[in-house]
């Protein structure tokens, strides 16, 4: 029987568990130890540690303290890894637990967070999801069901020293550029709520006030949310400290590329089956400085697509010059637009996107100066007709259902 090495109790705070952590930081003790080909079940929070009900108040999602997240189960050491190493995860199986059979999403406010399209949408919304087996289903965006992917969003290995330091460096200059913007335009260190796994005392306050915050992606893994590192998907991550120290969290049961609702996906609490084992010296064996990874077997299967075209000039028809974040979010916004014919609320729209197995792709990169992105969303999860035709869209909702949203205060 496979032994669970991290567990997690959904009715207590995640700061009363040792082995769990919300920053970066080289100093982190392992949470626990493993041998290279061990496999082994893990269990983590929702990435906001249940700050997020299931209710039909959107509250919780505009006052949530973002400087709790995300949790993460970990670090766990593997013996022998050393750094320049890859160290090679194989995702055996990944669920959600018996007790917490649901999920959400959400948009934060503008004013606490933002997100992908926040200035269309600067209120606080969410969305709640319950799973049906390996379907999902909301009773605040009616008319979509689909087969979930579950995923860990986040996932990855200790920065070493030199690595932290970089990191820091860099994102405060971004932010110097123009400290006051809101959103803000990177997360940098912050003591509030600072969880250090096992560590305490001075050295806990020390690490807490240099560990990077784990809101971006970077060269170790992180928060890459990638939704086809599901059941039967390899990462290779580098390793930059000995033992490795890898962490997880932040389960989505299913989302859209671009997770471009940032409160994003469907978020959920649950647990990883893996197995770890090492290539030594792989990083400069194959040239590897961030993470690689062979996808899941298991995708759901859509075959018929409706794609939306985007190209970078913006909503104020501004030309910028091969944008592909302008173009994406194009993309999306034209999306959005064709299915508010059909009845949804631009909210309920902007939810499907960041939510069903949706696709982003970069189309084009070199015809100036026009990047192309589209967005491909599966016509299958809908239990309507979307296609076009003559007689025009006809409408699935009157407007009597909608997400909740809170004012900002």
């Amino acid at each position: 029987m496979t032994d669970t090495l991290i567990k997690v109790d959904l009715t207590q705070s995640p700061h009363d568990n040792e082995m769990v952590h919300n920053r970066w930081h080289p100093d982190i003790p392992m949470a626990c130890w493993v041998n290279p080909g061990d496999d082994f079940k893990v269990e983590t929070h929702d990435w906001t540690g249940g700050q997020i009900k299931n209710d039909n108040d959107a509250s919780d999602v505009r006052d949530v303290e973002l400087e709790q997240v995300h949790y993460l189960s970990g670090p766990i050491g593997v013996k022998g890894a050393e750094p320049g190493d890859l160290l090679v995860v194989d995702i055996l199986d990944i669920g959600a637990f018996e007790e917490s059979l649901w999920g959400f999403n959400g948009f934060f406010s503008k004013q606490n967070g933002g997100g992908f399209l926040t200035e269309h949408y600067p209120l606080a919304q969410k969305s709640i999801w319950d799973f049906e087996g390996m379907f999902t289903k909301s009773r605040h965006v009616p008319g979509v069901r689909y087969a979930g992917l579950i995923h860990p969003g986040l996932i990855g290995c200790l920065p070493d020293r030199a690595m932290l330091d970089d990191w820091n460096t860099r994102e405060k200059a971004l932010f110097d550029t123009d400290p006051d913007r809101v959103p803000t335009l990177a997360a940098l260190p912050n003591t509030q709520s600072a969880h250090m796994g096992k560590l305490t005392g001075e050295a806990k306050a020390k690490a807490a006030a240099e560990g990077a915050r784990t809101v971006p992606p970077r060269e170790h893994g992180g928060n890459c949310d990638i939704k086809d590192l599901s059941r039967g998907s390899k990462v290779y991550f580098p390793v930059y400290v000995d033992g490795a120290g890898l962490s997880m969290g932040d389960l989505h049961f299913s989302q859209g590329d671009g997770e471009i609702t940032f409160c994003g996906a469907i978020e959920m609490a649950g647990w990883l089956h893996i197995k770890v084992s090492l290539i030594k010296g792989g990083m400069k064996k194959y040239g590897v400085k961030n993470p690689i990874f062979r996808p899941s077997p298991i995708t759901p299967k859509y075959d018929d697509y409706l794609i939306f075209e985007g190209i970078s000039v913006d909503e104020a028809g501004k030309q910028h010059y091969l944008d592909v974040h302008i173009a994406y979010r194009q993309a999306c916004l034209n999306a959005i637009e064709y299915l508010k014919k059909f009845g949804y609320s631009g909210a309920q729209a902007y939810s499907i996107l960041g939510t069903a197995p949706v696709q982003g792709h970069i189309s084009g990169v070199v015809d100036v100066p026009n990047a192309c992105a589209t967005l491909w969303l599966p016509t299958d999860i809908f239990e309507f007709d979307i296609m076009p035709g003559n007689d025009g869209p006809t409408k699935f909702l009157d407007g009597s259902i909608d997400m909740p949203i809170a004012q900002d205060l």
